[in-house]
């Protein structure tokens, strides 16, 4: 299905790539289908995730992997539950400033996604971890 998007256009969208959020996004309760977007010249450390039912409703997303020694976010049952048996991918939300190196990203409420059946969730993790956390800091 052809979507419209807030950076990218109109964009074709296939069932398989559609998000849905069994836990909303924090604020934005009335949407639940999502997509994640890539921009080859980004690489894959920075996604989109674009409302599929409001153009202008985008996040940037940040992968988390980069904080590996640092930043393992224990899922609690509840949300295994929600989400279903499988692969999970984490994104943390990406607040980017004027000056890249003051950019931060959210550490404290991933969005986790069931990769085989598109099922995904924000939470809020019961561990310490910044909702401001510096992107360039490494696992500080």
């Amino acid at each position: 299905m052809i979507y419209k998007t807030r950076d990218f256009g109109e964009r074709e969208i296939p069932d398989s790539k559609v998000l849905i959020f069994k836990q909303p996004i924090f604020g934005f309760d009335n949407y639940t289908r999502f997509t994640l977007i890539f921009d080859e010249e980004i690489g894959e450390q920075i996604v989109w995730l674009q409302s599929l039912e409001e153009p202008e409703l985008c996040f940037l997303m940040f992968d988390p992997s980069v904080y590996e020694g640092f930043y393992k976010p224990e899922i609690t049952e509840d949300i295994e539950k929600c989400l279903g048996a499988g692969e999970y991918a984490c994104w943390v939300v990406l607040s980017v400033k004027e000056d890249f190196n003051e950019s931060t990203v959210n550490l404290k409420s991933p969005v986790i996604i069931n990769t085989a059946t598109g099922v995904a969730v924000q939470t809020i993790l019961e561990q310490d971890y910044s909702v401001r956390h510096p992107v360039l800091e490494g696992g500080n």
